[in-house]
């Protein structure tokens, strides 16, 4: 058996330690089990018709199926924007599931123009969506209604128009919902035809959560992107 040098030659440096017959192997052996590291794949899946997730390691983006069976893919960035919201509708899907996945959050005047656009792609690609212009009865009192939509949904989207950053400053409805929004930590902002600076200058703390924008697509591309993210987290 080899003889450690260790009595006579010392190990204080790591040349000292290599040379010996005895320890250089070993210490080999415990260097590669410190220190080497294999990253792990993660791999995320859900009911409500066959969603899946499937990301590798090495800061790459994501995919994942709507329930009707679209494939999207996420960028890096865009997938470090979803996973949280994922993380946190995931938490509230097996606390309530009764609850729709979304709640629509945005400017009276978008009603009937990108607001309901929106709401239509996120039903065509099968997410539950709280939308007013078809969730609030006639003669109801909305600021009750809009607080019992807000209560039973999972996560909202601020649909982030120019009418909205007039009604922010405004402070008219679409404000009080994004107050309540922003407490819950469950909102993710989508930006059409607006950028984050002019967000920024409004409201810096809707700016400061991560969102997704149609600046480099289009509005029903985003919306399968969310419903692709909501799909998982069906029962």
């Amino acid at each position: 058996m080899a003889q450690c040098t260790a009595p006579s030659r010392g190990h204080r440096t790591a040349s000292g330690a290599a040379n010996c017959p005895a320890c250089s192997s070993r210490g080999r052996s415990s260097y590669r089990s410190a220190y080497s590291y294999t990253s792990p794949r993660p791999s995320y899946g859900g009911g409500g018709g066959g969603s899946s997730y499937s990301s590798s390691s090495g800061g790459s983006g994501g995919s994942r199926r709507t329930r009707t069976g679209r494939s999207v893919s996420y960028t890096p960035t865009e997938w470090r924007t979803v996973e949280p919201f994922t993380e946190k509708a995931s938490e509230q899907a097996q606390a309530h599931p009764e609850r729709r996945d979304l709640f629509l959050c945005h400017a009276w005047p978008d009603r009937e123009g990108s607001a309901k656009e929106l709401h239509a792609h996120l039903k065509s690609n099968g997410a539950s969506v709280w939308f007013s212009e078809e969730d609030l009865p006639l003669g109801s009192l909305m600021i009750r209604e809009i607080d019992k939509g807000l209560r039973n949904s999972r996560v909202g989207i601020v649909l982030v128009t120019p009418a909205l950053l007039k009604s922010i400053n405004d402070e008219g409805v679409a404000e009080k919902e994004l107050a309540v929004l922003l407490s819950t930590r469950r909102v993710i902002p989508v930006l059409h035809g607006v950028g984050f600076n002019d967000l920024n200058d409004v409201s810096p703390m809707l700016a400061s959560h991560a969102g997704l924008s149609t600046t480099e697509s289009s509005l029903d591309v985003v919306a399968a992107k969310v419903a692709a993210a909501a799909a998982a987290l069906a029962d």
